[in-house]
């Protein structure tokens, strides 16, 4: 079985997503938004105490807030790092991003392998896929695990809203238009897990989601 951890970190009140499984402790980081010390703190006592091997650290996109634990967790526990190709421009644009924002910020390593839709990662017995899901950014992935009926999101498609697209590489009716093909048709009882607020479903952003209705 698959454990999901939410910490809501820095000044955007990111989610970053633990998810484990209970058995063999095998862990994917998703989108590392711990900024300082004290965030970076909160999720490696977590990870240490519950005894967890970071196999995995996952950046859905590659937006500032997403990414700024990127270093600290490459660094301390060197996982498989895997990003989307689409969005190396936005690794590559991380310090400016922070400037734009007057955040400043490490630099991110470089991705160890590059996200596409043809990719699997396992955790325990777990496997999830990727969707390609574009408007937020180029590069937006989603990250579902069929079994267990549970999908990362990213900033793709929040509690009654969608991801903002007058970003970098941000498009409104390609992301309108992709999650329609590609989000809202799985089925209704899959929970998503965004980048920002609290979870849902897929039946109840079909039915109270004004973007997609």
């Amino acid at each position: 079985m698959l454990i999901v951890k939410r910490f809501v970190f820095n000044p955007f009140f990111e989610n970053t997503y633990l998810v484990y499984d209970d058995i063999k402790k095998e862990a994917a980081v998703i989108d590392p938004g711990c900024y300082n010390f004290s965030e970076r703190t909160k999720l490696s006592s977590f990870i240490d105490e519950e005894g967890l091997n970071v196999k995995y650290l996952i950046n859905t996109h590659c937006h500032i807030d997403h990414i700024f634990g990127n270093s600290f967790i490459k660094e301390k526990y060197n996982p498989i790092f895997i990003a989307p190709e689409e969005d190396l421009f936005l690794l590559d644009l991380m310090i400016e991003q922070g400037k734009s924002y007057g955040t400043p910020l490490d630099p991110s390593p470089k991705p160890d392998e590059l996200i596409n839709e043809k990719m699997e990662i396992c955790l325990g017995k777990s496997c999830g896929k990727f969707i390609h899901v574009p408007g937020h950014s180029p590069g937006g992935y989603c990250l579902y695990f069929e079994n267990e009926k549970i999908c990362f999101t990213g900033d793709v498609l929040f509690k009654e809203s969608i991801g903002r697209t007058d970003l970098w590489g941000g498009d409104y009716n390609t992301l309108i238009k992709s999650i329609h093909e590609k989000l809202l048709k799985l089925p209704d009882d899959v929970k998503i897990y965004p980048g920002h607020e609290l979870e849902s479903t897929i039946a109840y952003e079909k039915q109270n989601n004004q973007f997609l209705i």
